[in-house]
């Protein structure tokens, strides 16, 4: 049979690292799709920029449109990044009937429905497995390995640089804007943070993630997001004396009441392994009826990593290229009649534990005032820490941590707190999931 012709729509790194991999394991990947894959187009802003990968025998071009009507090209892969004009290149390659791969979180979880509703249309294939925790194989894992499980739960390290900042602050006992700078240095941030710490990337990633576990349709503006950027080295170091350890999760949890969608620092014990995932490495913890909890770990960015996820993408398109449509993996895991809609639940309706730190004074009976706060709102307390005052200092750090009650609860709660006068400024509240 005559050769794939791939088209690559941007070349820096994810886009080098494919190059690299396609071409270094070309035979091995051809055994494994039963045809050779030719990469024979590709596309970048600037021709002469060097580049991680040799693209010798590839037609380069500035104009990506170009290789998204080229009727030569069988599958596109778009490795460009973000939304804009990357969602008309991807629908042009659909409407031109060509089979599309793509990296990009933000455009899945933004468009998908659409995307996938236009591919279903034309017979073709949209492959994202990239698109979530980079080389570690989440989507494939939930969409087919658990197939005949109801997922009940999951949670994942779905951003590589919030974990380098936290676990740098844990390790080295740095602030939080020292490792940020050095973060970008390092280049695992942007210049622009804003999308790692304040949990938006890690919201693209779970959209998908909840998509594919539940069959659900991609509803990114209903997931709840909290950054990093409160977290102090206090609060680590309480938690550790708890016995527990501060991660940036995306948890999306089925409940009776309907589905929670939620990224945020979270508490959590720290013999769980996935407590133990550190730097700039992902992890994912699915709990599924019948298997159980399964952890999925690896590197979630890097060239060669993500490239690993593509070149997948890639292999899987052309063993489906002579199957029947109607026959192929859902893009969404579900049948795309059989997506439910299930309520997405607001803030005030999670339920949760919570870690609790408030400065008041130090005197009698102030303890016992936030505790029968607490018991008002039918709020259990699980432990507490009350520090020494530092030298000089009129107030104390009270640490308390709560068993699982709703959030509306915990909302009014504090705000009664906050209100005595011997709590000073605003207490600072992490999320607590113990992830049994």
């Amino acid at each position: 049979m005559k050769p794939i012709k791939v088209g690559i729509l941007g070349l820096g790194t994810v886009g080098g690292g494919t190059v690299n991999v396609l071409t270094r394991n070309a035979k091995e990947i051809a055994r494994r799709a039963g045809r050779d894959i030719s990469i024979t187009r590709a596309s970048a802003k600037d021709l002469t920029k060097p580049r991680i990968c040799s693209t010798e025998g590839i037609d380069l071009t500035t104009h990506p449109m170009d290789i998204v009507s080229d009727p030569e090209i069988d599958i596109v892969l778009e490795l460009i990044g973000g939304a804009g004009i990357v969602k008309d290149l991807v629908l042009a390659a659909i409407a031109n009937g060509k089979h599309v791969v793509t990296a990009n979180k933000s455009l899945i979880a933004l468009h998908g429905n659409e995307i996938f509703a236009k591919a279903s249309g034309t017979g073709v294939i949209v492959a994202f497995e990239a698109a979530v925790a980079g080389g570690i194989p989440i989507i494939k894992a939930i969409r087919e390995g658990l197939a005949g499980n109801h997922i009940q739960w999951l949670a994942g390290i779905i951003n590589g640089t919030g974990n380098f900042i936290l676990t740098e602050m844990r390790d080295k006992g740095r602030d939080f804007a020292d490792v940020l700078a050095e973060a970008q240095a390092l280049g695992y941030a942007e210049a622009d943070p804003t999308f790692d710490v304040e949990g938006i990337d890690a919201a693209h990633k779970l959209t998908i993630l909840a998509a594919i576990a539940f069959g659900i349709p991609l509803q990114f503006e209903k997931v709840y997001t909290e950054g990093i950027t409160r977290i102090t080295r206090a609060d680590i170091e309480y938690a550790e004396q708890l016995g527990y350890r501060i991660k940036h999760l995306g948890i999306a949890r089925q409940t009776p009441e309907g589905i929670e969608l939620r990224v945020h620092p979270t508490l959590i014990p720290e013999r769980r392994l996935i407590a133990n995932v550190n730097g700039v490495m992902n992890a994912v913890l699915v709990k599924g009826d019948a298997v159980g909890p399964t952890l999925y770990y690896g590197a979630g960015a890097g060239a060669e990593a993500t490239a690993s996820a593509v070149v997948a993408d890639v292999v899987d398109v052309v063993r489906a290229l002579t199957s029947d449509p109607e026959n192929r993996v859902p893009h969404l895991a579900f049948q795309a009649d059989a997506l439910a809609d299930i309520p997405i639940l607001t803030p005030a309706q999670f339920k949760t534990a919570y870690y609790l730190r408030l400065n008041a004074e130090d005197k009698p009976g102030v303890l016992a005032d936030v505790t029968r706060i607490l018991a008002d709102h039918t709020i259990s307390i699980e432990a507490i820490l009350q520090k020494e005052p530092l030298h000089g200092e009129a107030t104390v750090p009270i640490i308390l941590l709560t068993q699982i009650t709703l959030e509306q609860e915990m909302d009014a709660a504090i705000a009664a707190i906050e209100a005595l006068p011997t709590v000073t400024g605003k207490i600072n509240r992490i999320r607590l999931e113990t992830l049994g």
